[in-house]
């Protein structure tokens, strides 16, 4: 388990933030597995790019973090109300009504290295939880780097038990596929691995019957 020194982290995502770096990347990953106004719950939110980005596309999102120097930034950049200060260990239903916040959720998002600083107990709690709180067709997304702690084969063991299945591992946020050597890790959890979500565009365009091949 690492431990961050959190007023430079600050520093520098605030830096980041103002040199205008996309910090939106992991929110349009989630933006694309969602169905419309879903309800969302950033674990370790940080400065709150993610919340905001879900929030501009008609999500329901809010983010959780325990270090008050990054919250202060997601304050000075966006819109207070969205975040709490509340560790990622602690999203029961109960921890999450007292903190003013909804039990159940689409999607939930752990990105920017957050698993690297829980220790494995803490990790297999996160995930216990996430399943309780996740809709049957929902997904849970974990972003971290794959060498440290936290990473791919931490993540399956902590998923064991959970009914959280795997659906799908990635290299990055824009799909590259995962290899033994990939540096970083983004994987797809869920209750199901059958999602259907209602009202999505999916199969509204296959075509029925059979189609004849336009040289015959």
């Amino acid at each position: 388990m690492i431990t961050p020194d959190l007023q430079q982290y600050a520093q520098k995502m605030r830096d980041l933030a103002a040199a205008g770096v996309d910090l939106e990347t992991d929110a349009r990953f989630l933006d694309a597995l969602l169905p419309r106004r879903a309800r969302v719950l950033d674990l370790g939110c940080g400065i709150g790019a993610a919340v905001n980005a879900l929030r501009r596309a008609g999500h329901l999102a809010w983010g959780i973090d325990t270090s008050g120097e990054v919250l202060q930034v997601a304050a000075e950049l966006f819109e207070p109300a969205w975040y709490r200060r509340m560790p990622v260990t602690d999203i029961g239903s109960a921890q999450l009504q007292q903190a003013g916040l909804i039990q159940r959720y689409d999607g939930l998002l752990m990105a920017g290295n957050v698993a690297a600083f829980l220790s494995a107990r803490e990790l297999a709690g996160v995930f216990r939880q996430a399943g309780a709180l996740l809709d049957p067709q929902g997904v849970f997304i974990l972003g971290t780097t794959a060498a440290v702690f936290g990473g791919p084969e931490d993540q399956d063991r902590a998923a064991e038990g959970t009914g959280l299945q795997l659906l799908g591992r990635y290299a990055d946020w824009h799909l590259r596929p995962f290899t033994p050597d990939s540096p970083w890790c983004v994987s797809i959890f869920a209750p199901t691995t059958a999602r259907q979500l209602p009202g999505a565009p999916d199969g509204i365009f296959v075509l029925g019957g059979q189609v004849a091949h336009p040289d015959r």
